[in-house]
């Protein structure tokens, strides 16, 4: 009972605070929303750079060429070698004859099919068209392939390939250090603030510590009123960044330039965003709390 009386007492305490220091609260608050906004940018940045990734891993395709000269057996070998690699997804193993593409040209193209017709032998090649597991192994896995013997040549658009991973890479790796520096400035900012605070009633502490209250009792006041801060400050990114996000999605049909860059949809980041964002915020106010009652106030 005495537990939950000192609690009670601690929230009421803080709520008390909060409107007693209006003017405090609404710089504390103002700071964590305009941090935690950045760090909402820097969080649906890193969703969609993972969203494309997934995407082109789904769109990127192997090409594999063999030599005219094989047979249909050489051709079914070549295919068995090339589902033991370990990146290859064996269910997108696909197959096209000389015959089956000569047809689909013929079909496609009449000129195409005048010039087939004049020659004595089929001038294709058989190919494997293959899909990987892992796109940031494409290329080791092309060589592989490359290595097959009866294989003349591979083809997966590498230099453009190459130059997306390395974009998406680095994107990536940005985000995170944003968000984990972000969450950082953002707890010394609202210690900052808190330590007004705590200064501006220090009169009020000194006596409270003099009639022998406890230092938990002291200090649970200012570590409920930075997590009410907080929550505050991250409910207000939350609706300042989903608003921003939904118009984005909206103006750009749901896409950067392309179809091959789909951005996430709003409504699949909802609960992910708002968890991360009022979770961070309550997290990082009762951090700034606990760090500007011991080092400031040496309670």
């Amino acid at each position: 009972m005495k537990i939950i009386r000192i609690i009670g007492k601690g929230i009421k305490d803080a709520f008390k605070s909060v409107f007693r220091n209006f003017s405090l609260s609404i710089a504390s608050i103002s700071c964590i929303a305009i941090t935690l906004v950045i760090v909402a940018i820097a969080l649906i940045a890193s969703y969609n750079v993972n969203n494309i990734t997934k995407h082109i891993e789904g769109v990127l395709e192997i090409v594999i060429f063999i030599d005219r000269d094989a047979d249909a057996d050489v051709e079914k070998e070549i295919g068995e070698e090339i589902k033991k690699l370990d990146n290859v997804d064996t269910s997108k193993v696909v197959f096209h004859s000389k015959e089956d593409l000569a047809t689909e040209l013929r079909e496609d193209d009449p000129n195409m099919a005048l010039i087939l017709d004049t020659l004595d032998d089929n001038p294709l090649q058989a190919s494997y068209v293959v899909s990987v597991k892992d796109v940031l192994k494409i290329g080791e896995t092309a060589e592989d392939i490359q290595e097959l013997q009866h294989v003349t040549s591979v083809r997966y658009g590498e230099s453009v390939v190459n130059k997306l991973l390395n974009v998406f890479g680095i994107l990536r790796n940005s985000c995170a250090v944003a968000v984990i520096a972000l969450i950082v400035v953002t707890a010394f900012l609202v210690g900052n603030t808190i330590k007004i605070t705590i200064f501006s009633r220090r009169q009020e502490i000194q006596i409270m510590r003099l009639v022998g209250t406890s230092n938990t009792v002291i200090k649970l006041p200012f570590l409920i009123e930075g997590f009410v801060l907080g929550v505050i400050g991250g409910l207000i990114a939350l609706g300042i960044s989903l608003f921003a996000y939904y118009f984005i999605f909206d103006y750009t049909n749901g896409s950067i330039f392309t179809n091959l860059a789909p951005l996430v949809s709003p409504s699949s980041i909802v609960v992910n965003t708002s968890i991360v964002l009022i979770a961070v915020g309550g997290l990082v106010g009762m951090f700034g709390s606990i760090m500007s009652t011991r080092k400031y106030l040496k309670i």
